[in-house]
């Protein structure tokens, strides 16, 4: 089977940290995010992942020249204008030739959902298209779907207030469809999978879903970007093998780490403490610090007795002067940093 992976997106909820970087090529556990997504469908038999490209494309065929991520093939379509999810879909498939039943999923959603058996269920329904639903606490912010007993999707409301949700089982960003469901897709704007195509789908009866109590997160945001990879680490994912901080990282014997990791290159001085946090490669946190939910961005710099926390987020290439304390604040500040500036508003120094 052939799988879409929707990965074009500008990655807004987490700059600065993607200001210049796909979200989905951003560290995860020492892996780039997207290699978990393909690592996945790898397991369900998913043999070739399409790319689904928008915002710099070029991170994606750099870091796979050879066209295979995690032993399946790739191929990419890069997108010439944004076209929402929907019409992202339809580009990618049809750039890729698909004219048989595939998968579809946001790249940005790590999950250990049962793919095998959604098809299976996909296929029983007889329907044009499946969604995998996942279960949370708070839907206000998803696709609510509302299913009858035999997974027929009679509702698909987005992002309703959580006092007026009729269900808490939300859209997990993972669908099966048929070839046809392309045809409903317009191929000359910008068309939403969840606000457009779903509903009219609904209303005709042809849209089904299929609950999975797996383990899911949207990692797109900073607090979940850094507890999806607590949840790796830590073992709530399985034992995984994995190590909290990076062979070739340095730490040093007096600082403390309480469920933090630290990505390659890294340094950690003496006597800081790191708790709940993500240090991306490459970044430099100086004697005394204390480091509480919150992400240091790749070559970052983090002065002497610096306080972070509060999901602060600090971007690549920023130093942060000694002895600051920021809480939950972005540096730069994304709504004074243009989309791709490097510029920095919280050091005495320019960025390197």
């Amino acid at each position: 089977m052939k799988a879409v992976v929707l990965v074009g997106g500008f990655g807004t909820r987490l700059r600065p940290l993607t200001l210049d970087t796909p979200k989905q090529m951003l560290p995860v556990a020492h892996r780039p995010m997207i290699e978990w997504v393909v690592e996945h469908l790898a397991r369900h038999e998913v043999d070739e992942v399409v790319l689904s490209l928008g915002f710099r494309p070029d991170h994606f065929i750099s870091a796979y020249p050879d066209g295979t991520c995690c032993g399946i093939s790739l191929s990419y379509a890069v997108e010439p204008t944004p076209l929402d999810t929907a019409g992202a879909i339809r580009f990618a498939a049809t750039e890729a030739g698909i004219d048989e039943r595939f998968l579809v999923v946001n790249g940005d959603v790590l999950t250990d959902a049962d793919l095998s058996r959604l098809v299976d269920f996909h296929r029983r329904s007889g329907g044009l298209a499946t969604i995998s639903l996942t279960p949370v606490e708070d839907p206000s912010r998803y696709g609510v779907v509302v299913t009858d007993d035999r997974g027929k999707v009679l509702a698909f409301i987005e992002k309703p207030p959580a006092a007026e949700a009729p269900s808490n089982w939300i859209n997990a960003g993972t669908y099966v469809v048929e070839p046809e469901f392309l045809e409903r897709i317009p191929a000359d704007r910008p068309c939403s999978v969840e606000r457009e195509t779903f509903p009219r789908m609904v209303e005709e009866g042809l849209l089904f879903a299929l609950g999975d109590r797996s383990y899911w997160i949207d990692a797109g945001t900073p607090q979940t970007y850094v507890t999806a990879q607590l949840d790796l680490v830590g073992g709530r994912r399985g034992d995984r093998g994995l190590e909290w901080v990076a062979p070739d990282a340095v730490v040093d014997a007096t600082a403390e780490l309480d469920r933090a990791v630290v990505c390659s290159g890294a340094v950690v001085g003496a006597g800081s403490r790191l708790t709940e946090c993500v240090v991306l490669p490459g970044a430099r946190i100086g004697s005394g610090c204390s480091i509480r939910q919150s992400v240091v961005g790749p070559m970052a710099e983090v002065g002497d007795g610096t306080e972070l926390d509060a999901w602060t987020v600090v971007g690549p290439h920023v130093r942060v002067e000694a002895n600051s304390r920021l809480v939950g604040v972005r540096i730069p500040d994304p709504e004074r940093s243009g989309k791709g500036s490097r510029e920095s508003i919280s050091e005495p120094e320019p960025s390197r």
